[in-house]
């Protein structure tokens, strides 16, 4: 056992892994834009595959460093194999990777990569609900070092189309199951989410796992305009590939950063007006109640002033959410990291202007919506206490305002 330790710490260096590549082509006239880097162990060895390269490293507890070892890899091999500023290289990084800052080294294999061509890092949802505020600040990084983003397996886990909006993908991978079986009412509910996230932010879609001709029509018709699989090419070792005829552009991504509380950002779209607590009392759970009764995984975020505004009955009810939601956050002042089974928490500082507002934004595939509320601070009694509050059903706010509450979660 200690053999097969210290073999495998080698790989962490980088030494005997093989960074392979997989076409990804334009589906209206088959022409490559780029590839997929595939890691794979040395051949021969119990860690050739990359299940088995995986599950040995979680079971040393060392997932991290050999994902960081397999980016760097992909990478180097990129730089030294002729991939043109016109070509797409696609990373994958696991979400333990992306949660953390990028070490020196990697940054500057990546800074280096990005003056000869274009990178590409690919996530999965498991990315953003491991640790969503540590996911979003990294991606804007790699976003302002000139990096896109791709969310991975999109319909694979239906948690991953509530998501997306979160992640504003440059591009958007199909899983292949969407295009391997036989269309139908779940396929169609999945095509339409993706295609309302392209309208909305100019994602371009890929298609994985296109084996047949079959597949490429299904592909086609679902939305994609680029697309992967063995009809175009096996992972292989990368030799000189031609420029790219016809170069994929990505949306821009030089966003300004968003400091506004979710009831500054809501009052400055929306009608205000007042109310008391009974009153949005009502709202808060009309809200809630709609997230329960979706087909689908929800995200829900919450703000509540302060931790002991989670009473026995709201955790009872966030609980519920989370059995059946891809993301259930609240904040509050002294509101523990994990308040209730499967809900996610952060406490506000008593400074923080959010501990003054109480929000609830539901955002599923196909709803949005939200309510954002300022304390007035009348010190009536409880259920009597008066806000300035403004409701919106409009996706981009409601995502916004999601957003906002995000960036504050501390795991």
């Amino acid at each position: 056992m200690a053999m097969k330790t210290l073999d495998f710490q080698d790989l962490l260096t980088g030494d005997g892994l093989r960074s392979l590549f997989q076409p990804i082509v334009r589906l209206d006239d088959l022409s490559i834009v780029g590839f997929e880097a595939l890691v794979r162990g040395p051949q021969y060895t119990p860690w050739e595959r990359p299940d088995q390269l995986f599950g040995t490293a979680n079971s040393l507890g060392v997932t991290l460093e050999l994902d960081r070892a397999c980016c760097a890899s992909a990478l180097r091999t990129g730089l030294t194999n002729g991939l043109q500023s016109s070509h797409l290289l696609f990373v994958n990084m696991e979400p333990a990777t992306l949660a953390e800052p990028i070490p020196g080294e990697l940054e500057r294999l990546l800074r280096q990569a990005l003056e000869s061509h274009r990178v590409v890092i690919e996530v999965t949802e498991r990315a953003i609900t491991s640790s969503p505020a540590g996911l979003l600040k990294n991606l804007e990084r790699v976003k302002a070092l000139g990096c896109g983003v791709a969310l991975d397996d999109v319909g694979a886990d239906s948690r991953s189309l509530a998501l997306m909006p979160f992640l504003e993908p440059d591009i958007i991978k199909l899983d292949l199951s969407l295009i391997q079986q036989r269309p139908g009412a779940a396929v169609g509910a999945i095509a339409s989410a993706v295609e309302a996230e392209v309208e909305r932010n100019g994602a371009q879609v890929v298609a994985e796992g296109i084996e047949t001709p079959q597949h490429l029509d299904t592909a086609v018709a679902i939305g994609a305009t680029l697309g992967q699989g063995w009809l175009f090419g096996k992972p292989a070792a990368l030799t000189a590939p031609t420029p790219a005829s016809r170069p994929i552009v990505l949306r821009s991504s030089d966003k300004a950063k968003r400091s506004a509380t979710p009831f500054q950002v809501l009052s400055q779209h929306r009608p205000v007006r007042n109310g008391t607590k009974r009153v949005l009392l009502m709202m808060s759970r009309q809200l809630e109640d709609q997230a329960m009764t979706f087909g689908e995984a929800p995200v829900v975020l919450a703000t509540l002033q302060e931790h002991r505004f989670f009473t026995p009955a709201t955790k009872q009810r966030y609980e519920q959410l989370a059995r059946r939601g891809a993301l259930i956050a609240v904040l509050g002042m002294g509101m523990d990291p994990f308040p209730a089974r499967g809900v996610r928490g952060a406490a506000l500082d008593a400074d923080d202007p959010l501990r003054g507002e109480w929000v609830v934004a539901v955002v599923g595939p196909h709803f949005a919506g939200a309510f954002a509320a300022r304390d007035e601070g009348d010190y009536a009694d409880d259920m009597e206490r008066r806000f300035t509050f403004s409701v919106t059903y409009e996706r981009d706010l409601v995502i916004e305002i999601g957003q906002s509450i995000l960036g504050r979660l501390q795991v």
